[in-house]
Order: structure tokens, then C-alpha cells, then sequence
């Protein structure tokens, strides 16, 4: 079992069923997090028994790294699990610090038409490990701290609901990463009743929807999904999580070129917004290989924003990450199978 799995509460218990105090758990969190040792032999502050033990019962293997594809400011991964399944992650540096973009799923189901991702098939869920140590290869890699953590790679971590959840308990314990709810956003492409769900949950963090349409036709056209849970049942769950924790809803638009940029798109999803706490991010399209889809023209996105502007809508322009680095989800893995 790989320990980066472990709950705090589970490692305590672990502790007591081998007839261990369990204040020896913050000293092996501490390690693991804090100190990021390469092997459990490496505790300076437990019994050689225990460390054996330790090294007896769990692993600390991490990803294997296959490719690493460096840009101005954005780092792509390519990891290779245990059972040889490809992964990605995308570290961008801003400002504020390191915002590191993981996976979640080998493939996805969701089958978004503009996404490299949904090429590839759902092949099963990531365990917590999986999650949590694609952060600590990453760190040791580059010899940095992350700093923010986004749920927005490879696969529908609402699909993948308990991992995750567990996921952001691990990496929420102020003993380990102790990265606060603020630093951690998970995004949906809308899985409404995990959504409703996700709002109540003592660990969850910020959220972050995948709408990229105002309107049920275009939205259910470049998004499966929406057949299932249209715009206004979508917005109706983001409007509980935000009764219910007080924080924002970041909305994703990836802008496509005459698909979702008409200025009457704009208008429209104004009005379904006004008078709700929502941030609209509009996305410039990293385009993909065979999907048919271009980025707008810069006058397109300009137009759709400053509607949104004049609408008194929260909206940002998200600058352009990792275009030169094949950093839209499941890119660089496409680019690396098709190369083999």
C-alpha cells in the first residue's frame, strides 16, 4: 500500500492496530509533507523497529516521469503509473505562486467534443496516492512548494467522488501540505447531484464549472453532459454550494471560435447570471489536434468580455498557459502515444 494514501485519522489507526502511540503520527506526516523523505528509514525521530515496520507495510513509490516539456511560464508532466497508464499534470507559475493542474482519472467518459482528453476513453478512477503523489514528484523535481492545487487534468474528479474527497483530506491536514480550502479548486463539467454533495462536505475546497455554453443547444452540442443536466439545473447546484460555503463559482468558458463566442451568447449568459456570486473566466482555446475547433479572434473574446463588463459580470481573461508546451488536457500524452 503507498502510504501518500493514508489519511492522518488512517494512519492513526494503522499506529494503534500495530500497538503504536499514535503521537507518532504527526512525526511521520511532518516527514512525509514537510521534510519530503525519499524513504521511511529516513524518520529521525521513531525506533528503528517502527521505521522497518513502516517500510514493511507501505511504499513511497512516486509516478515514473516520462516526459517533461518546458515553457516561459508553464512545466508539463508526463507520468507513468504503476500499471503503466499515462497521466498529465501542468505546473503554471503565477504571481501568487505555483498552481499546480492534476489528473484525476486515466481518460474520462465525459467526452467534451474540444477536448484532447475525451479522446481517450475512461480506463479507471486514480486512488488518493495517485493524486497526492503527482504533488510530490513534482515538488522534488523542481524544488519548489505548490502553493494552489486545480483539479482541472485528465479526467471528471466528480466521477471519481470519494478518491478525491480523500484526496483533499490528505492534502488538507495542516501536518501534511496544509493547503487550505482557498488553494484548492476542484472543477465539474457538472455532475449535478455531486456538486450539491461536494457543498456540504467538511473537505472541500473552491469549485470551478465547466460551462463553455449560455444556451441548452450548444452546450448539449459540444458537451454530452448537458442531455443530462442542463445549464439551468447546473447553475441551480452552483447557487446551493454557494448558499452553502460562501464562496465564489468560478464558471470555465473556453472560448471556440463561432461556437460559443456570439455576442448574444455573451448577453444571454449575463442575464442568467445577474445578481449571483460568479466569476466568469473566459479560456483563449489551446488547440488540439483533429477537433475541429479554433481559438476566437482576439476582437470576438474582446467583445464577449466587455458585454459581460457592461453587464456588471465578475469576468476575467484567463492570460494564455502552455500553448507552446501542448498543455490542453491530454495533449501531451496524444502527441507522446502517437509518436510510439
Amino acid at each position: 500500500m503507498n502510504i501518500y494514501g493514508l489519511t492522518f485519522a488512517q494512519l492513526e489507526q494503522y499506529l494503534l492496530q500495530i500497538g503504536e502511540k499514535i503521537s507518532k503520527a504527526p512525526i511521520i506526516f511532518t516527514n512525509l509533507y514537510r521534510k519530503q523523505i525519499s524513504s521511511l528509514l529516513d524518520i529521525p525521530e521513531i525506533r528503528q523497529s517502527l521505521k522497518e515496520q513502516l517500510m514493511q507495510d507501505f511504499s513511497l513509490a512516486l509516478p515514473r516521469l516520462i516526459q517533461q516539456t518546458n515553457g516561459t511560464d508553464t512545466i508539463k508532466f508526463l507520468f507513468a503509473l504503476q500499471d503503466e497508464n499515462l497521466i498529465e499534470a501542468v505546473l503554471m507559475r503565477q504571481r501568487y505562486g505555483n498552481t499546480l493542474c492534476i489528473s484525476s482519472q486515466v481518460g474520462c467518459n465525459m467526452a467534451c467534443a474540444f477536448c484532447q482528453s475525451g479522446r481517450f476513453k475512461k480506463v479507471r478512477n486514480l486512488l488518493p496516492h495517485e493524486m497526492t503523489a503527482q504533488i510530490m514528484a513534482i515538488q522534488r523535481q523542481l524544488q519548489i512548494k505548490i502553493s494552489n492545487i486545480v483539479l482541472m487534468g485528465i479526467g471528471e474528479p466528480f466521477d471519481n467522488y470519494e478518491n478525491v474527497m480523500k484526496f483533499l483530506e490528505i492534502i488538507q491536514h495542516p501536518r501534511g501540505l496544509a493547503l487550505g480550502p482557498r488553494h484548492l479548486t476542484v472543477s465539474t463539467c457538472g455532475l449535478v447531484p455531486q456538486i450539491i454533495q461536494y457543498a456540504t462536505h467538511p473537505n472541500h475546497g473552491m469549485l470551478a464549472i465547466s460551462l463553455h455554453a449560455p444556451d441548452d443547444e450548444t452546450r448539449s452540442r459540444i458537451m454530452p453532459i448537458n442531455r443530462r443536466y442542463p445549464v439551468a439545473q447546473v447553475l441551480e447546484a452552483a447557487r446551493d454550494f454557494i448558499q452553502h460555503t460562501n464562496r465564489k463559482v468560478m464558471l470555465e468558458y473556453v472560448m471556440l471560435q463561432e461556437q460559443n463566442d456570439f455576442p448574444w451568447q455573451a448577453q444571454l449568459l449575463a442575464d442568467l447570471l445577474k445578481d449571483d456570486d460568479f466569476h466568469v473566466n473566459l479560456i483563449p482555446y489551446n488547440t488540439t489536434q483533429n477537433l475541429g475547433f479554433q481559438q476566437s479572434e482576439q476582437t470576438r473574446i474582446a467583445t464577449f468580455y466587455n458585454i459581460l463588463k457592461q453587464n456588471h459580470i465578475v469576468v476575467t481573461m484567463r492570460r494564455e498557459f502552455g500553448s507552446s508546451v501542448n498543455a490542453a488536457c491530454g495533449q501531451l500524452r496524444a502527441d507522446y502515444e502517437m509518436q510510439q
